[in-house]
């Protein structure tokens, strides 16, 4: 009953995780007109993007913690020693949570066309960016990320739109 218990709080917390991936889109952002604004990418420095803390991990950790504590020190020391281990287990759990979401990310500084300033951070994607390097800053839903800046067309269509 225990390892169950363990294993569905396990899969439970799991369930929590967030990325600020920029190569990972959010359901919610599907289907939805963004700002594009080019940019030249100042400077980037690397960073850790802390963990969550949904609660599922602490409640996960309260119950198994109370309920391993329970089974030991008999009927009457079972409920004192049931209600500690709650509390140390909430406090794992949370803690085992947040290290379980923690990512690498990086804070990049840019300067856009019309002279000012943005500063974003993101979770590392597929794209690596350095200084002087032409980006876009893509803005959704007051969620911005930063992309490596597409070729410029100089107003002509690429030959796959002209065949639709």
């Amino acid at each position: 009953m225990l390892k169950q218990l363990i294993i569905v709080a396990s899969l439970a917390s799991l369930g929590a995780c967030v990325t600020a991936n920029p190569d990972v889109v959010s359901r919610a952002d599907t289907q939805r007109a963004s700002t594009v604004v080019d940019a030249t990418v100042l400077s980037t420095r690397p960073v850790v993007i802390d963990g969550s803390q949904s609660g599922l991990g602490g409640a996960a950790g309260a119950v198994i913690g109370g309920v391993a504590g329970s089974n030991v020190g008999g009927p009457r020391g079972g409920a004192i020693v049931g209600i500690v281990g709650a509390i140390a287990g909430g406090v794992i759990g949370n803690a085992a949570e947040r290290n379980a979401t923690k990512e690498n990310g990086v804070e990049i500084l840019l300067q856009l066309k019309n002279g000012e300033r943005r500063f974003v951070t993101q979770g590392i994607g597929a794209e690596q960016f350095a200084a002087g390097e032409p980006v876009i800053l893509v803005t959704t839903g007051g969620r911005a990320k930063v992309m490596k800046a597409p070729a410029v067309t100089n107003g002509t269509y690429p030959t796959s739109y002209n065949n639709q």
